[in-house]
């Protein structure tokens, strides 16, 4: 299995770090800290604020700790795993009570957070499994490989693929190799579209389909880089959808890959007439606008209010001594443990509902989605 030098290099940093502070100091947490009515400072570490999704986040789930009598300390970390690893070592040695974590690389933290194991402090998986270590306590997402299902089936749906209708040009594309959810997204995807590659009504001009599931990181975008997916969607239209030759669907598994495709399609001189079923996921702003307009056919809205509630829940559960309420103890494996869960069901929106659910709930208001 090759490993790439960033990951190498993000483990001995996180070794590095661990080492460094044993041997300079031992802060544990003590029992007392538990079982407070509330109270105390809690870490948060996010992997970036330059995605519109991580911004919210973060916003959001400081404003709820905070609500509740707690300090926080938060980080972001410029999609950087070498500064997270870092940033999550200082806030251990600040000695907070719990620690969230969204991370940028689901395998590379285990160095760090044995340390805040030793520690005593707990964590809380953020939205994105942690792998390969039993210091993860919680983890609080969206049921992911629904996410992708979601996608799968709104693509069967539109082109009419159960009616038995094609062939139809289609390219697919992942998420990051790194993000451990970007599995779950293509997985749920992947069940819904390879019968129908299968049967010859989706066909891939770029030959970029995967054998498998176990294969999806040779599609993937690196840190979920959008212009990397317009890069990656200019060159299948300039080498395989010229004389003529339309694609007619993209599987595109969040908002910011969407939005680099339709900078590809825009370019390519597709129109509203033309445009191919496009999905996304987050109901990212600009995205919701252009579902509006007719440039992305749907995107799967996870309602990152819901999810910080139930992480600061959870925080809240821990910090008091309380059961802490989880709803899946056996999806989870990440590696070492099953992680106990909570998991929340998210929504599909597209132009017929998004006043509805985007609007009405205040997520945005209508002017700020063009339905004004």
């Amino acid at each position: 299995m090759k490993i790439s030098l960033k990951k190498i290099a993000a483990m001995i940093t996180g070794m590095f770090l661990v080492l460094a502070t044993a041997a300079g100091c031992s802060t544990t947490r003590s029992d007392e800290y538990y079982g407070r009515s509330g109270g105390g400072t809690i870490g948060i570490s996010m992997p970036s604020k330059s995605l519109e999704r991580w911004s919210r986040d973060g916003d959001y789930l400081q404003k709820q700790l905070q609500d509740m009598g707690y300090k926080t300390s938060m980080q972001y970390a410029d999609n950087k795993v070498e500064q997270q690893i870092s940033q999550i070592q200082n806030m251990i040695n600040e000695g907070p009570a719990v620690i969230i974590v969204a991370s940028i690389d689901g395998s590379a933290l285990a160095p760090v957070l044995a340390q805040a194991k030793q520690a005593g402090i707990k964590i809380i998986a953020y939205d994105r499994l942690i792998r390969d270590t039993d210091a993860v306590s919680y983890y609080v997402t969206f049921d992911n490989y629904r996410v992708g299902q979601m996608q799968g089936e709104y693509i069967v749906k539109e082109l009419g693929l159960d009616q038995g209708k094609g062939p139809f040009n289609f390219e697919p594309f992942s998420g990051s190799p790194d993000d451990n959810n970007a599995r779950y997204f293509f997985e749920g995807a992947w069940d819904q579209l390879k019968p129908y590659l299968d049967k010859g009504q989706l066909v891939v001009p770029s030959g970029k389909a995967p054998a498998n599931v176990a294969d999806w990181q040779s599609i993937g975008i690196q840190a979920w880089m959008a212009p990397t997916a317009q890069a990656e969607m200019e060159t299948r239209l300039n080498s395989f959808y010229r004389g003529g030759t339309r694609v007619d669907a993209v599987l595109a598994p969040n908002d910011a890959l969407a939005l680099g495709i339709t900078q590809a399609l825009d370019a390519d001189g597709y129109t509203q007439d033309t445009w191919p079923v496009l999905t996304g996921q987050d109901a990212d702003q600009a995205n919701v606008t252009n579902i509006v307009k007719g440039r992305q056919s749907m995107t799967v809205w996870k309602d990152t209010r819901k999810l910080a509630d139930q992480a600061a829940l959870m925080v809240d559960q821990i910090v008091k001594g309380e059961e802490v309420t989880v709803n899946d103890t056996e999806t989870y494996e990440n590696g070492m443990m099953v992680v106990p869960t909570y998991l929340l069901e998210p929504v599909v929106i597209n132009a017929e509902n998004a006043r509805e659910k985007l609007v009405d709930s205040g997520y945005y208001s209508a002017a700020e989605i063009g339905l004004e």
